[in-house]
């Protein structure tokens, strides 16, 4: 899908897991911390309210030292099929330069899952800073790492 205004300058990534929707949202979203940056980076969700209007709170770090906080809003958070944040919307309500919506869902497929990750931008600008940061490999590679985390035994 080619990223335009009417698809809200969206960017993707999808991939089947071999393993029942149950099991991939337990560890999306209670090992969330293990799978959400790409290694070596690391993610430490501070606060997660798992309620449409919540706060998310995640710290990124980097192996070099690198520290990148990242305060957002629960959008959505409908159990067992999708979570969305976003970083427009920090602490009570206050506005923040927006960059992106982000949605995660799995929805069932064959005897597995269907794992998509969503980013809408506000802007054209914005998506094209998103892609050239690397969008693809590194929401790639963090799907990967929720699929082997998923597929273990």
């Amino acid at each position: 899908m080619t990223a335009t205004a009417e698809n809200g300058w969206e960017l993707s990534v999808t991939r089947f897991i071999d393993a029942p929707p149950t099991k991939v949202w337990d560890v999306m979203t209670n090992r969330i911390n293990d799978w959400w940056c790409p290694k070596p980076w690391r993610a430490e969700f501070d606060k997660l309210e798992r309620r449409a209007g919540g706060a998310s709170t995640c710290t990124m770090y980097g192996p070099d030292g690198e520290v990148h906080p990242h305060p957002g809003t629960v959008l959505a958070w409908d159990e067992g099929k999708r979570f969305a944040f976003t970083d427009a919307v920090v602490g009570d309500l206050m506005p923040a330069g927006p960059f992106m919506i982000g949605i995660w869902s799995i929805e069932p497929e064959g005897n597995g899952t269907r794992y998509t990750a969503t980013c809408r931008h506000w802007t054209e600008d914005a998506c094209k800073q998103h892609t050239e940061m690397g969008f693809e490999e590194g929401w790639g590679a963090c799907a990967d790492q929720l699929v082997e985390m998923c597929e273990e035994v």
